[in-house]
């Protein structure tokens, strides 16, 4: 099992920066904006953040026209008020099939201006993705199943990004399977998280939207679960924690097992992307696979 974890996470984090550069393309942010988003609030750990209303529509339109509600349950650690409110302002600006093609030119237009219309190598790992993508299921993960149900953009790299984005998005599935079937909360999950990264409580958990209500009681719930004390994590709340993301991982075991000795290879080639985005502004320098990647070395 430790080895499945490491394989798993180490193609979560190669996977972060190409995938996940879409909430942080300026190209995105100006399609939005132009039907009727706000802008780019501005520096998000030095690159351009996205405009929050945007962000929960057009992140959640893979799934449909679906009420606010359905995309809370589907983001999991966010505050859902604050994502219901922000997904009904969204759907009074446009409609779901409208910002999911916003979304796809804005992802594939960061990435082709950063790598290239072609990059070496984009072929091989098309093959190499859709190797492991089709190794996945739907059950239970409405993120993978909503991209699933899309058509391939029909462009080498909107191909790879799609099929990025699909193994991305299964992960956060199964996270939320992992952590809501162990009896945790949105708002718990942010508070064991940080400190399971190596970050003080009600830092990174502030962007999930929460109240300082909220973090009160969710972390009064950890500390009479014998999970948190002092600001940290306690020894049982440490072993709980992994135990998520071990369960986390091992959903992603068809996947890592369909790739065998091919997931070096893969890495290699996302990794050098990845530094390439990064290195142009596209994604954060550092981001939660790096302190998630950072925290199983402690251990």
């Amino acid at each position: 099992m430790e080895e499945l974890s490491k394989r798993a996470r180490k193609l979560a984090a190669a996977l972060e920066p190409v995938a996940g550069q879409v909430y942080f393309s300026p190209e995105a942010h100006q399609g939005y904006e132009r039907l009727g988003f706000d802008p780019s609030p501005g520096d998000f750990g030095g690159v351009a953040g996205p405009d929050m209303s945007a962000y929960f529509t057009s992140r959640g339109s893979v799934m449909g026209q679906v009420p606010g509600e359905v995309v809370a349950a589907a983001f999991g650690v966010f505050n859902p008020t604050v994502v219901v409110g922000a997904v009904d302002h969204g759907w009074s600006l446009t409609d779901a099939a409208t910002i999911c093609a916003a979304r796809d030119e804005g992802a594939i237009a960061q990435l082709v201006r950063i790598l290239g219309e072609k990059p070496d190598g984009i072929d091989r790992v098309n093959q190499l993705l859709a190797v492991a993508v089709d190794e996945l299921r739907p059950e239970g993960r409405p993120l993978y199943a909503g991209l699933a149900s899309l058509d391939l953009p029909g462009h080498p790299v909107g191909d790879m990004w799609r099929r990025a984005d699909l193994l991305r998005e299964f992960r956060g599935d199964a996270h939320i399977n992992a952590w809501t079937s162990a009896g945790v909360g949105g708002c718990e999950m942010c508070l064991l998280t940080e400190p399971y990264w190596g970050l003080p409580l009600r830092t990174y958990s502030r962007t999930r939207a929460w109240r300082e209500v909220d973090f009160d009681s969710a972390e009064a719930r950890l500390i009479d679960r014998g999970w948190l004390e002092e600001g940290g994590l306690t020894e049982a709340g440490s072993a709980e924690r992994e135990r998520i993301e071990v369960a986390t991982d091992r959903q992603c075991k068809p996947a890592i097992d369909a790739l065998g000795d091919d997931l070096g290879e893969l890495i290699a080639t996302l990794s050098s992307w990845g530094a390439d985005v990064r290195e142009a502004k596209g994604y954060p320098a550092s981001g939660p696979q790096e302190l998630a990647d950072l925290a199983m070395s402690r251990r």
